[in-house]
């Protein structure tokens, strides 16, 4: 159903912390345009947990008017309350969203039934494809591929975005959820050997700088060009690197920053990135080929 690169997208801002949408606009024509298979509006790179409802809604539907369906989008809807997260994919659904990311309720720390009866309940109430992010570092609940076998019988339930880096994950996901249930990778250092074990593609924060790149690592890889696959991820192992030296998306705004397609600006709780961190996001962009 999905597969091949597809971007975690940042949200711009400006100084005074509002969202440009302009800049979001063209971040997202741009990404289409340089070959990126799918955008991914609102999810944890776009900054949702400071997103305002009513901004959460808005960029949503402007990554839905840009793609203009070239492109699949699926649109971030998780939240740690179920009726929230039942609203914001009621919301994705009307404006035209192709499918939703719904992210494992973070904080609260519900047992695997607790994970059962909150994906349950967003996929009985919105008729819309979901793909279940699974993100321990974050959520700190892991869905197990018992309860994730469980909810794969939804019709509504497609999907996995796996975070967990975990390279045996795919296998055991594959063995009990079957072929057609789409395994996207949520790691950039671990999207090829991903491949390798079954996924179909990779959700990806890098693809917000290196979309081009991106998108021939994985066009390589479905065409059977293994080794140029790989040389293509190795070259991009230093900037993967750079952009997970601080809490992303600190990192990747501030190499977005140096292509001229926002500013570096997060909101708080996110601070600036450190003197050291830009020097590094720098060295590797540039080692990469992405700057002069």
């Amino acid at each position: 159903m999905f597969k091949g690169s597809l971007v975690a997208l940042i949200t711009p801002m400006r100084s005074d912390g509002s969202v440009d949408e302009d800049a979001y606009a063209s971040f997202v024509d741009w990404q289409i345009n340089e070959g990126t298979h799918g955008v991914v509006p609102v999810g944890t790179t776009g900054e949702s947990p400071t997103l305002s409802h009513d901004e959460h809604k808005r960029v949503t539907e402007i990554a839905i008017s840009v793609a203009r369906g070239r492109v699949p989008v699926i649109a971030g809807t998780g939240s740690n309350s179920t009726a929230e997260a039942i609203d914001l994919t009621r919301h994705a659904k009307k404006a035209g969203a192709d499918a939703a990311l719904v992210v494992t309720p973070y904080y609260n720390k519900p047992t695997q039934e607790g994970l059962y009866l909150h994906f349950s309940a967003i996929a009985d109430a919105v008729d819309l494809p979901i793909i279940i992010y699974n993100i321990p570092p974050r959520s700190v609940v892991d869905m197990s591929v018992e309860t994730m076998a469980r909810l794969a019988k939804h019709r509504n339930i497609v999907g996995v975005k796996d975070a967990t880096a975990n390279l045996a994950r795919p296998l055991h996901t594959r063995r009990f959820c079957g072929a057609g249930f789409c395994q996207l990778s949520g790691e950039d250092h671990t999207a090829l050997a991903f491949l390798a074990a079954g996924g179909d593609g990779c959700i990806s924060v890098t693809a917000n700088v290196a979309p081009r790149l991106c998108s021939d690592m994985h066009i390589a890889w479905q065409e059977g060009r293994v080794d140029e696959a790989i040389a293509i991820q190795d070259r991009m192992l230093s900037l993967h690197d750079a952009l997970f030296t601080e809490t992303s998306p600190g990192p990747v705004k501030y190499a977005a920053s140096l292509l001229g397609k926002t500013a570096d600006h997060c909101r708080l709780p996110l601070a600036p990135v450190m003197p050291s961190t830009r020097e590094k996001v720098q060295a590797a962009m540039t080692e990469a080929g992405l700057l002069n």
